[in-house]
């Protein structure tokens, strides 16, 4: 199974954190069967997972972006899904709830499930992906380990931004600097 986690959500309705992953459990119930304790405790179980429990009663659009991020994450687990395909999952968040997010997800993948992200951000890439497959114009540009498919050049390229990929911590970590921003500071 796959599951899907968009770029955003914004639910119609004023549900409560425990009853948005209750809603991935519908997928082994009968037709027009309701929910019971196992698809209950299977949506706990997720929250639990994701590290936010305490969060299962509140209300979800009264939570922060990244905590709702958290909850569909937490919801694609409650279906189960060993694929988990995210569109931009860190797009309106701000820096601690997106590495919140990267770092939920890295686990994801370190526990064996498969985790397929689109990202603007190539700094992400080199931080929390064991592949990386970059598009241009809809087209396949490069694709494999990040700290080789990620060059200075690739990105100057992709982005018409003159950009130059640096080391840090002993080659532990990699980030996109544009140059235009340093130079004219």
């Amino acid at each position: 199974e796959i599951s899907y986690i968009p770029q955003s959500h914004a639910p119609v309705y004023d549900y409560e954190v425990v009853d948005v992953v209750l809603m991935a459990c519908g997928n082994d119930l009968k037709m027009l069967a309701t929910p019971g304790p196992a698809q209950l405790e299977r949506a706990h179980e997720a929250l639990a997972r994701i590290g936010i429990g305490h969060l299962a009663h509140r209300t979800y659009t009264q939570i922060s972006g990244g905590e709702q991020q958290l909850v569909l994450i937490a919801r694609a687990l409650a279906q189960n899904a060993r694929t988990i395909i995210m569109d931009e999952p860190t797009s309106a968040l701000d820096y601690g709830n997106t590495m919140r997010v990267l770092s939920c997800v890295r686990q994801l993948a370190r526990e064996g499930l498969s985790i397929v992200q689109s990202t603007h951000n190539p700094d992400h890439a080199f931080l929390y992906s064991d592949a990386t497959m970059v598009l241009a114009e809809g087209r396949l540009a490069a694709f494999g380990n990040p700290h080789e498919v990620i060059t200075s050049k690739l990105i100057s390229e992709l982005y018409d931004l003159e950009v130059e990929v640096n080391s840090l911590y002993g080659d532990k970590v990699r980030v996109c600097v544009p140059l235009r921003e340093i130079e004219g500071r």
